[in-house]
């Protein structure tokens, strides 16, 4: 496990898909990623690639070729390199080297680098397109924030603020079977409070969104997460069945790519919110985490 910290925050970050496990404020004492717990979800933020979300069928097609590939990608499941380490940043580096061809025909190299700046995480993704051709991909961030923050509050003490991307219309989706469908146009965006049943039809998805807030009514703790220029994002927990309720952590997912649309072609070119990367170009982007 790596660590990096400063005078407000301590962070523990895993090779194994460069994952953030942990994240302690030092001024409150509080810790403010889910915990990994089995029972309900064993990750805490794994990086989504080469798609984000679920493909019609689980699998895509490809100049005549057809590859399976199951939610997300796999790019959470390998071991990243220390490129390199000081007491506030790390650098992890991991070159696919062929290893994945037979469900993602591109090469590439993905750096992900965690930088602190007093209570905020940055986190940056590099993307070198390899090949001698243009690669398609998509990429998202998925962290699991835990809620409540204090022992004394419910989930329900909990609400959720959106911030739309100036001069833009914000869009929202929803999921039918793991496929997206357009729900048109939002026009009034404002608190969303966390109710027991809010996450009962799956994920929240919006376009055109800056930023996301999680926070308590009660003690104002909370996280704040600005993705300035991502396409999308995705706010989702898992819904319990069996009590009517959501389990303890709240998802705040900015990505670059999407599910696939009900009425998808398949042909990954064609895919909606997909990235073209040219050859021996670089893919770049970052979004960051405020914790309060």
């Amino acid at each position: 496990m790596i660590v990096i910290e400063n005078d407000w925050l301590k962070v523990n970050i895993d090779r194994h898909g460069a994952e953030v496990r942990k994240v302690t404020h030092k001024k409150n004492g509080l810790d403010y990623m889910w915990t990994g717990d089995e029972a309900y979800w064993g990750r805490v933020s794994p990086v989504l690639f080469p798609i984000v979300g679920r493909l019609k069928e689980d699998q895509y097609q490809l100049d005549g070729q057809t590859y399976k590939m199951s939610q997300h990608g796999f790019l959470r499941d390998v071991e990243f390199a220390v490129d390199e380490q000081t007491s506030a940043t790390v650098s992890f580096v991991y070159e696919s080297l062929g290893s994945h061809v037979h469900v993602y025909p591109y090469d590439f190299t993905a750096k992900i680098r965690y930088r602190l700046e007093e209570n905020s995480l940055i986190v940056q993704w590099q993307i070198l397109n390899v090949n001698n051709e243009e690669m398609y991909f998509s990429i998202g961030a998925h962290p699991a924030f835990k809620i409540p923050l204090e022992e004394n509050e419910t989930i329900e003490d909990n609400q959720v603020n959106l911030a739309p991307a100036p001069n833009k219309s914000a869009m929202e989706y929803e999921l039918k079977n793991s496929l997206i469908h357009e729900k048109g146009i939002v026009t009034n965006l404002s608190t969303i409070p966390l109710t027991k049943s809010i996450f009962a039809h799956d994920a929240l998805i919006y376009s055109n969104i800056d930023k996301v807030t999680l926070e308590s009514k009660q003690s104002r703790y909370g996280v704040e997460v600005m993705f300035q220029g991502f396409p999308f994002v995705g706010i989702w927990s898992k819904y319990l069945e069996t009590d009517g309720t959501i389990a303890p952590f709240v998802f705040i997912e900015p990505w670059y790519g999407i599910a696939d649309t009900h009425d998808t072609t398949g042909n990954l070119k064609e895919k909606f919110g997909v990235n073209k990367l040219k050859a021996g170009e670089t893919f770049q982007a970052e979004y960051m985490m405020k914790f309060y």
